[in-house]
């Protein structure tokens, strides 16, 4: 009997571009974090799932030739039964032998309290249910774009939406400039195709990665505000700006292109400033996108914790969807972060200690 396989893989944390990522050429910053989610695979007699952190165990599942059914009533079994079948699918057409397995996931990227950080859990589950499985049954080492198309297909037809961002975070690692495949774009091209591996090897109009690395002249600071984040309420909003008001929806869109390339161009040249002034302006940009779309992007919790940034000589900036989940500040000194965290702390924010984690995914 093979050894079982552990995969680790990380969470994200988005660092600008949010809510425009999800139009056409689009760019987003997005990291991924020392926070994991582990799969383990082994070889078994029957097939087996444990999702641990859900309290799901040893739920047995089979696979039809054509499809993954778990024998359970729990919606959150979903997106691990998709990603199975995605995944199996792709390996049946490669004439690849499919032997029973025991397959356990389990995730820290919440607080120990059940608080959720806004990490991209379904994402990175995802993401280590595709590597695990490609791991044990590919002959050779999958790619990073195979885990991540195969994944992101998985997630996207679960959840029906969605940029991707997250899912590229947890498959490619390290700190990421990211452009959109395109929900749509993708649901459109898997109902078209005949075989995932066709899906899986043609282009992907739109979608760009490229790894990026932050000068050592800037210091990253990561906080919590108490709140879980609502993204899918906010999206819906997002899209009625959209077709109510078009000019202050595509006037937010030049706002957060400019932001983005200002902090990219910070990055390019090692120049902290344009680093700080990427992030102000998107910010600013975020924020008219919120007061224009009627929901709070940046709650009183996420305004404190963006002053006190500024405050203390550098920038901040709610992450990912805003309203609630974390905040994420740069500043020009090891010190001045220090300082930060103190005054967050004082503020009632709590200082994470989170981190980029490389662009290397680990098989334990």
């Amino acid at each position: 009997m093979s050894a079982p396989i552990i995969v680790k893989i990380p969470g994200k944390l988005t660092v600008a571009g949010e809510y425009a990522v999800l139009e056409n050429d689009q760019k987003l910053v997005v990291m991924a974090v020392n926070r994991f989610v582990y799969a383990a695979l082994e070889q078994s007699d029957e097939n087996r799932l444990s999702l641990l952190n859900y309290g799901l165990t040893d739920l047995e599942w089979e696979w039809t030739g054509h499809k993954v059914s778990v024998k359970s009533y729990d919606s959150r079994i979903r997106f691990v039964e998709n990603a199975i079948t995605v995944v199996y699918t792709y390996l049946r057409e490669h004439n690849i032998t499919l032997k029973p397995c025991r397959l356990s996931v389990r995730s820290e990227l919440d607080d120990t309290s059940g608080s959720k950080y806004g990490l991209g859990s379904s994402a990175a589950v995802v993401t280590a249910v595709v590597s695990a499985i490609l791991k044990r049954f590919l002959p050779y080492e999958p790619s990073k774009q195979l885990i991540f198309k195969l994944a992101s297909i998985s997630h996207v037809i679960t959840q029906g939406n969605g940029s991707g961002a997250d899912v590229a975070a947890s498959s490619y690692g390290g700190l990421l400039q990211y452009s959109s495949f395109q929900a749509d774009w993708l649901l459109r091209a898997y109902n078209d195709v005949d075989t995932i591996t066709k899906l899986a090897e043609s282009y992907w109009p739109y979608f760009t990665v490229k790894s990026i690395k932050l000068p050592a002249t800037i210091h990253m600071c990561i906080g919590w505000t108490g709140s879980p984040a609502f993204t899918s309420s906010f999206i819906s909003k997002f899209r009625d700006l959209k077709d109510s008001n078009p000019s202050q929806y595509e006037q937010f869109l030049s706002e957060s292109r400019v932001a983005v390339s200002n902090f990219l161009n910070g990055v390019t040249y090692a120049d902290p400033v344009q680093i700080i002034e990427g992030i102000r302006l998107n910010r600013r940009a975020l924020a008219e996108l919120g007061r224009n779309g009627g929901v709070d992007v940046e709650t009183p919790a996420l305004t404190d914790l963006c002053d006190l940034a500024e405050q203390h000589g550098g920038v901040g900036k709610p992450s990912g969807a805003g309203g609630g989940d974390c905040g994420i500040a740069f500043l020009p000194s090891e010190e001045k972060a220090e300082q930060l965290k103190n005054a967050w702390k004082k503020a009632g924010i709590k200082p994470l200690d989170l981190t980029l984690h490389s662009n290397e995914l680990i098989t334990i």
